[in-house]
């Protein structure tokens, strides 16, 4: 960021209105943007779908969907209509949103025509517009919160964004040329955005394909693929001879376990062992209390629905809940191959099998302690293990890649939709 851009930014962030620059109701923009109420660049669309038109969706998430909507993947309160001239027709380049959700972010440019939901309000652009920067624009926290004061209803669960709530909407546009070209960079990032994600995608089938073919199948001694230079078949082995359970809850009264981080089940993605940025400090002796204490290289397994698949190579010093337990292994089984047993298949089966009862699903300590699984010498389990939390730490390099380029856009779509840096 230039000298310039954060001289600017520090202007209007005080009020200030820098030079080529303009106060307007919708806040401080270049001078030659536009104006508008969003009445001036859209109406209203009523053509009935049919039924050679694709089903879309808009999600809060990722927008309008760019092809038919399975069955399985409408909200449960959502049903196909029989007769489908109930639907709205939507072209390419109209913008579309959830009545009912529009306040949330539910609002994008269609890309494929389709046609939509009779709870959606279908818009059409005129030529003032580029479709494709106001997919963008609509997103913008500064809209997203204008579409939420213009919903009526009596709780937030009721509230409905209508068409005439919608066109009164002020917005400030750039001239085409330049919507272009800022729609041109967002979308270059989407791009790098998808393919980061399309790595992580793929990495994580490679790893569960090394999973399946570097454990021995049921009845087979050992597995199809081997590290190289070993040949001798792999034992079972009891979880009760190789495995510790952490008995070691702590002491609250003792002052020593302030500040250190709580990791709970809830704070584990799932089957990834990755641990989401939500991890707090213990502060309070109340929360410290029914804790058990855990160290770097444990592994933080959740007992509570494991068909979640809750677990974590622990990288710090922390303390865990009641819900999780803290694994370490012993007699002659490795630390990061247990962890890898945890990921299997077979462990994965037994340990949703055996967790069914009434209530909450949970694995106890007599159930883990009754599993056994196979195993190779040690040298093989350590490279084994290294080998499979390397694949995790690969993945979590390219998740932070992708987190760092999804804060790119929020910066991008910042500035540039805002006018603070011109194209």
């Amino acid at each position: 960021m230039t000298p310039e851009v954060r001289d600017r930014i520090e202007q209007i962030r005080h009020g200030n209105v820098p030079e080529g620059y303009i106060q307007t109701r919708s806040g401080i923009v270049p001078i030659e943007w536009t104006d508008a109420c969003l009445g001036d660049v859209y109406t209203e669309r009523k053509e009935p779908g049919n039924e050679d038109l694709p089903l879309l969706m808009v999600s809060i998430h990722s927008g309008v969907s760019d092809g038919e909507v399975d069955e399985d993947d409408l909200p449960k309160k959502v049903k196909r209509i029989e007769d489908k001239s109930q639907y709205k027709r939507a072209a390419k380049g109209d913008l579309v949103f959830n009545m009912m959700r529009a306040w949330q972010g539910a609002i994008g440019t269609v890309r494929t025509e389709g046609m939509v939901s009779p709870a959606y309000i279908v818009a059409e652009p005129n030529d003032m517009v580029d479709p494709l920067f106001m997919d963008y624009y609509m997103k913008t926290n500064r809209m997203v919160h204008t579409l939420y004061r213009q919903s009526y209803g009596v709780t937030d669960f009721r509230l409905r964004l209508y068409w005439d709530s919608f066109v009164p909407i002020q917005c400030v546009l750039p001239s085409v040329k330049e919507q272009k070209k800022i729609a041109e960079i967002l979308t270059t990032q989407d791009k790098v955005i998808e393919l980061e994600g399309r790595k992580i995608e793929e990495i994580k089938k490679a790893k569960q394909f090394f999973l399946s073919k570097m454990f021995p199948k049921k009845g087979q001694p050992v597995p199809e693929i081997r590290c190289k230079g070993f040949t001798d078949a792999w034992e079972q082995r009891k979880w009760s001879n190789t495995v510790d359970i952490s008995t070691d809850m702590v002491d609250p009264k003792t002052g020593l376990y302030d500040e250190l981080p709580h990791v709970a089940p809830g704070n584990i993605e799932s089957f990834t062992g990755r641990l989401f940025d939500n991890v707090k400090l213990v502060k309070d002796e109340n929360l410290i209390s029914g804790k058990f204490r855990f160290s770097a290289g444990d592994i933080i397994y959740g007992k509570i629905n494991p068909q979640l698949g809750k677990y974590v190579f622990a990288a710090f010093s922390g303390l865990t809940s009641a819900d999780a337990y803290v694994l370490n292994a012993k007699n002659g089984i490795d630390q990061k191959f247990l962890y890898a047993v945890l990921q299997t298949k077979d462990f994965f089966d037994y340990s949703v099998s055996v967790s069914k009862r009434s209530g909450m699903p949970k694995i106890n300590r007599d159930e883990l302690n009754a599993y056994s699984f196979a195993a190779p010498s040690t040298a093989e389990q350590a490279k084994i293990g290294s080998f499979l939390l390397g694949i995790d730490n690969l993945i979590t390099l390219h998740q932070r890649k992708l987190e760092e380029e999804k804060k790119k856009k929020k910066a991008l779509m910042q500035l540039l939709l805002t006018g603070i840096v011109r194209v």
